[in-house]
Order: structure tokens, then sequence, then C-alpha cells
């Protein structure tokens, strides 16, 4: 498996910025994909942003599109990610993921991620 090691977050107003970071170690030569989730309370975890690790490639959810940007960095082994206009309705705990071994598809289906980091809570105020 994968360790991943998430940090940032926090209190943000509406229409303010953050950043979440996360940190990759272990297994990361067999990854592909790297993801990020958010878990909203009473909702099911829904995928954010994910990005390959070796050829860039990139896709996010249509809810966060132009406003959210993943940032990968291959040799450091971290993914990031940058959110901005942030809504209350991004008020989440979000999540670090890792794809399976060798896995290059882009369906980002949470059991398509076989590594989680802990999570990190982002609140933003209206």
């Amino acid at each position: 498996q994968v360790q991943l090691v998430e940090s940032g977050g926090g209190l943000v107003e509406a229409g303010g910025s953050l950043r979440v970071s996360c940190a990759a170690s272990g297994r990361t030569s067999s990854t592909y994909n790297m993801g990020w989730f958010r878990q909203a309370p009473g909702k099911e975890r829904e995928f954010v942003a994910a990005v390959n690790w070796w050829n860039g490639h990139t896709n996010y959810a249509d809810s966060v599109k132009g406003r959210f940007t993943i940032l990968s960095d291959n040799a450091k082994k971290t993914v990031d990610l940058q959110m901005n206009s942030l809504k209350p309705e991004d008020t989440a705990v979000y999540y670090c993921a890792a794809t399976r071994p060798y896995y290059k598809g882009t369906d980002y289906d949470p059991q398509n991620f076989d590594s989680w980091g802990q999570g990190t809570q982002v609140t933003v105020s209206s």
C-alpha cells in the first residue's frame, strides 16, 4: 500500500482560497493515479479531482471545475489541491487517495483506490 499524509485545510470564508497537501510514501512506483475525495456530514464520499502521476492528465468533478486545481510533483511524491472561490457547500473532510497497483484507468470510483489518507477538514463559512 501507499502511505498518505494530508496537511492543510482549515476554516475560510466563502470566496476565499485554501490549499490541502498530500505526501505519499511506500508503493508509489506502481501507482498511476492520485485523487482527492471529500465527504460532508450525512453524505457519501464523492470524487473531487485526480491526476495521473506519470502523464499529468487531470480530471475534475463538475462541481469544482474552474475553481479547484490538482497539482502533482512526481519527484517529491506530493499531490496538492488548490481550492479557490470556495463555497459553503465545499465544506467537508477531504481525503487523498491512491489507486490500486498498476491501475491506469480513468474510472475514479472509490473502489479503484486502495490507499487513503486520514482526511483533513475544510470548512467554508457563509
